[in-house]
């Protein structure tokens, strides 16, 4: 790939390599780029005893990337993969040794690029939007669970060679496109995440087993549809992703009930995987709930849009997090509809 310094060999740091992070650094060391995955001290310490440990649909194997616990030099590109509320803990004291990094964003929710925009003015910032399922296994163990691909493009501003640089390394790892109009893909990814993460936090089970149930999705359907009318309100355009064109998130917010809700059904039901509010949850850790169903909930508020499934979504999601009790699907009903 074409270089991003006068360096032979571009510095590859991934920043809060969980699932997701370890990953998409671990094919590109694999692909024979010099990547660096800084994790949890029980994650680095396991990839450096035993190299890393991935398996699922690319088949078993182990990468002897490395590990460390903190930022010991300055990178190239950064892939930031730490969950939105972490950022600015995460970045604050390395500030110096990212001046110079390109910054890739790999975050749920809208505010990560502008968390580093204040924190590094003029940064070098990509916007990231990931479309595949990894889970966190045990420490130095990380199952790839569902394919996909990544979508990048500049945060604030046109995309250029930068971006096509960025694209040509990150498909070394996963099958990555330039979209422009990033923030509308964005928009589009978090109106589906809201759905499936928080049903998913709400009651503990997987987004397919939540599809078996009508009154879930009709939850998931009046949240969705509030969502939808808040990016209405300002002014997004939304973006396509794969396999949910732009025609699904809008047939979803504006079809009979019965024929949304069948839709769901049949496009959501066979999905066997496992959210990362549902992970957090699962390992006792806090969620990203507040720039999940909570974004749409304070642009709502901002924009005078009604969001009262939302809001009771991340009330029942917070209460989960405080006494580890999921809901089962008819105590739901009963609270929200």
């Amino acid at each position: 790939m074409s270089n991003f310094s006068s360096n032979s060999r571009i510095k590859i740091a991934v920043l809060g390599a969980g699932a997701v992070g370890s990953l998409i650094g671990g094919l590109l060391h694999k692909s024979g780029e010099d990547v660096t995955l800084i994790a949890r001290p029980e994650h680095a310490r396991a990839i450096n005893n035993e190299g890393l440990q991935i398996d699922g649909t690319l088949g078993v194997f182990s990468v002897p990337v490395r590990a460390s616990e903190t930022l010991d030099f300055s990178p190239d590109i950064v892939l930031l993969t730490v969950k939105t509320q972490d950022i600015e803990a995460t970045c604050r004291p390395i500030i110096p040794l990212l001046k110079n990094a390109t910054i890739v964003t790999l975050q749920n929710g809208l505010k990560c690029e502008h968390i580093i925009a204040s924190l590094l003015p003029g940064a070098s910032v990509i916007s990231g939007v990931v479309m595949f399922n990894a889970n966190f296994s045990t420490p130095g163990h990380v199952n790839y669970t569902l394919g996909g691909s990544l979508i990048i493009g500049e945060a604030f501003g046109d995309n250029g060679p930068r971006t096509k640089d960025v694209q040509v390394l990150l498909n070394m790892a996963i099958p990555t496109e330039i979209s422009n109009n990033i923030i509308g893909v964005r928009w589009t990814k978090l109106l589906i995440n809201n759905l499936v993460n928080g049903l998913e936090g709400m009651t503990g089970l997987p987004i397919g087993k939540c599809m078996e149930h009508a009154g879930l999705r009709k939850i998931g359907i009046m949240e969705f549809r509030e969502g939808y009318f808040v990016a209405k309100k300002a002014g997004v355009q939304l973006g396509g992703l794969p396999k949910v064109p732009t025609f699904t998130a809008h047939f979803i917010a504006n079809a009979p009930m019965f024929l949304a809700s069948l839709t769901l059904k049949l496009r959501m039901g066979s999905l066997e995987t496992t959210s990362s509010t549902l992970q957090s949850l699962q390992r006792g850790r806090p969620t990203e709930i507040n720039f999940l169903n909570g974004e749409i909930v304070s642009i709502g508020e901002k924009l005078s849009v009604a969001t009262p499934f939302n809001k009771e979504i991340v009330a029942t999601v917070k209460e989960v997090e405080r006494s580890g009790r999921f809901f089962t699907p008819e105590e739901l009903v009963k609270r929200l509809l």
